[in-house]
């Protein structure tokens, strides 16, 4: 499996082809765009571009409204490759349907390598559940800008 690593990638920084990782963008002055429903599709095409592509498996995600939770099986593309690529083709998406102009995301991500002892399906259910801790809906499937392939 390839590794990648850049001199722009966060100190400890790697990314692994193979390797699941946990990836959260905020958006711009944590502008609630994506409370719009219309929006967070244009954001969850880009997940779905990025495994058509075959960049990143997505496990699960959630949509909330000014950031986002990607749990993904990193596969053909670096981290900063996926992450410049779904940001950049996300914010034209949004711009262009919004009429806007302008950055969408605040600079770089957070990255988390999820380890193998770790439960992928409770980190999977720790980031669908970030509705209901930021008490947007009471339960789970009463939001809709989330999934996870283990349903």
């Amino acid at each position: 499996m390839p590794v990648y690593s850049s001199h722009r990638l966060r100190k400890g920084r790697y990314s692994e082809a193979g390797q699941v990782y946990l990836l959260t963008a905020v958006v711009l002055g944590r502008e609630p765009i994506f409370s719009d429903f219309s929006t967070g599709r244009l954001l969850v095409n880009e997940f779905k571009q990025a495994e058509r592509e075959r960049s990143a498996q997505s496990l699960a995600w959630v949509v909330m409204p000014d950031h986002f939770h990607w749990l993904i099986e990193l596969q053909n593309a670096s981290l900063g490759e996926l992450m410049r690529r779904t940001k950049s083709n996300a914010a034209r998406a949004v711009n262009g349907n919004r009429q806007r102009n302008g950055p969408l995301w605040q600079t770089g991500y957070h990255d988390r390598a999820i380890r193998s002892e770790e439960d992928l399906l409770e980190v999977a259910r720790y980031i669908v559940a970030n509705p209901v801790r930021a008490r947007l809906v009471k339960r789970v499937g009463d939001y809709p800008l989330w999934d996870a392939v283990w349903l």
